[in-house]
Formats: structure tokens, C-alpha cells, sequence
């Protein structure tokens, strides 16, 4: 099936301001340096549709784009604990039976469970309503751990800015990484989060906010990649011993200095195999990998699928 290309967002009554803004965001125009998306905003019949900010957003379409879209995404309401109208449960049915991919996020989860596009699948939603998703849905197995579940042709995010997370996967799984990350830049968003929401409930506060020289050497390690940068580089640096470094980087960043640069070195290896024809041994090298073989090894573990079958899917992507 192609890429999407085609997006249509429905705005249920009490839709979040955030979510509808992330999507606008996302998949909105952002200029003559990134292919646009066919994207529109529709609701149970055209006209203005509260918000949960007592803000009246004026939706010009109806359930008929969820017909023709590519990707759908059922927004979150204030209202989720009600059922969404039969008609829209419909919609939401129809365009999955045809092939579209349906995704939500946050309480929009509860959208798609309720039309039984979650049945026997993983999914996830804000971790405050985990619990209450299972209790409603036994059939459904939540992850409420997870920052988005990708099931295929169904996809679940949590909540609030998690969004984004799920937004970034969707255009990175089907568009490829490089326009994934052009599109986290011009949001100035990380194009990736290690991690789940638990990183999130109880985050521990800064000691305090200069992190000056903790900035200067992400920077540093981002540019010298195709080194070893073993953590006691990177806290020599930094001027600090290994164990205060790694705990001031996990409060800074919330994942391990281990896995920010395991996540940094796949990000900039997506893009070398979809933008260059580098050898598979030159990009391990670039990304600071021994050999071919260990990145295979990462790739196929945290990508799904090895170094050349991802460049012969996304090789050429703008």
C-alpha cells in the first residue's frame, strides 16, 4: 500500500486545543522544503465544534473525508466517556475495512475501542485512564507504559504531547526517517523519544537549570557520531564524574546516556541509507558502529527489519 498521503483528523465535541493543534502541526503545510499532506480537520456534520477550552473551533467537513483519507485520526474530547455517535463508529469502521491506517491518541483511544478496532490488539491512552480503558474494554490488551503501540493498520499514542510521538512514528514508518526528522525540525521536537510515559509520572526536578555544559556536549557527541564516545568521555567533558553525569542526563533527558546514543547513531544511519548510496560498512562507520554486522545486528532488533531492506524501502525519500 502507498504512503499516505491523504489525512483526516475528527474532531469529536469537547475536542482537546492541544491535540488538534498537534495534528494541524504535523500534517499542516510547512513550506516548499516538505511535501505536503492533503489534510483536513471533519467532525460529525460541518460547523463550529466546542473545544474543551470553551473556544468554538469551526470545522468545514463532515464524516464523508474519513472516506477517502489515507491515514484517519480520532481526536480526544472531554466527552470520551460517552460512546461517540452510531454514525461516527461507522466511519471510523469503514475506513479501516477499506485499508485506511485509524490512529489515535490520548482519550481518542477510546473512540476506536468503542467501534471495536482495538478487539485482541495491544493499544495504549493516557496512563491516567489506562485502568479505565481495560475495565471498559477486557478485550483490548493496554500497554499503559507505552508512548504509542504501532499494530499496523490500527495505531495508539498516550497522552497529551505524546501526539507528537505518535505523529513522527506514523510519517517515519511510512514516509522514512529523513522526513520525519526534517518534520520534528521544523516543529524543534526531537524526531524520537526513547522511553514510555512512566519517565513522565514522577520525573525528578533539575538541581538546577544551567545545563549549559550538558547542551555543549550533546552537541559535541552529536557531531563526533563515528566515535566510540563512551559515557566517561562524554562526563569528562562535562566535567563531571560518570555517576553524576548519567543521573543529571537522565533528569535532562529522561533515557540513558546508553540509549540516547544508540537511538542517535539508528536515527542518523535511517537517514545516510535513504539519502546516500554508502556502503552498509561505510554508514556503520559514519554512525560509530565496529561493522556492518553490528548495525545489523541493532537495526533488525530496533528498526524491525535489516540496514538494506529499509533502503530499499525508503531509498530516494525527499
Amino acid at each position: 500500500m502507498p504512503a499516505f498521503t491523504t489525512v483526516a483528523a475528527y474532531v469529536p465535541p469537547g475536542a482537546g486545543m492541544l491535540a488538534v493543534g498537534i495534528v494541524v502541526e504535523v500534517f499542516g503545510p510547512h513550506g516548499a522544503a516538505l511535501p505536503g499532506f492533503d489534510f483536513s480537520l471533519c467532525a460529525q456534520r460541518p460547523g463550529p465544534v466546542r473545544t474543551d477550552c470553551g473556544v468554538p473551533l469551526s470545522v468545514a467537513h463532515g464524516l464523508d473525508r474519513l472516506a477517502a483519507a489515507d491515514l484517519v485520526i480520532a481526536l480526544p474530547g472531554a466527552g470520551f466517556r460517552t460512546p461517540p455517535a452510531p454514525v461516527v463508529l461507522d466511519a471510523l469502521r469503514s475506513a479501516h475495512r477499506r485499508g485506511a491506517v485509524v490512529a489515535a491518541h490520548c482519550v481518542g483511544t477510546f473512540a476506536l475501542a468503542a467501534a471495536g478496532l482495538l478487539d485482541g490488539r495491544r493499544a495504549t491512552t493516557h496512563w491516567r485512564f489506562a485502568d479505565l480503558l481495560a475495565e471498559r474494554h477486557p478485550e483490548v490488551a493496554v500497554e499503559s507504559d507505552a508512548l504509542y503501540v504501532d499494530e499496523g493498520s490500527v495505531v495508539t499514542g498516550a497522552g497529551a504531547a505524546a501526539g507528537f510521538d505518535l505523529c513522527l512514528h506514523l510519517i517515519r514508518r511510512e514516509h522514512g526517517a529523513a522526513m520525519a526528522n526534517a518534520v520534528a525540525r521544523d516543529m524543534v521536537l526531537p524526531s524520537h523519544r526513547e522511553g514510555g510515559q512512566a519517565q513522565y509520572l514522577a520525573a525528578p526536578v533539575a538541581e538546577d537549570g544551567r545545563d549549559e555544559g550538558l547542551a555543549d556536549v550533546l552537541a559535541w557527541a552529536r557531531e563526533h557520531l563515528h566515535e566510540p564516545l563512551p559515557v566517561a568521555e562524554l562526563a569528562r567533558r562535562a566535567l563531571m564524574s560518570k555517576r553524576s553525569f548519567a543521573r543529571r542526563f537522565t533528569t535532562a533527558t529522561g533515557t540513558t546516556p546508553h540509549a540516547w546514543l544508540r537511538n542517535l547513531r539508528l536515527s542518523r544511519a535511517e537517514e545516510l541509507l535513504e539519502t546516500t548510496d554508502l556502503p552498509i560498512e561505510e554508514v556503520a562507520r559514519r554512525v560509530g558502529y565496529a561493522g556492518a554486522a553490528v548495525l545489523r545486528e541493532q537495526f533488525v532488533r530496533r528498526r524491525g527489519v535489516p540496514p538494506r531492506s529499509y533502503r530499499r524501502a525508503f531509498a530516494g525519500t525527499p
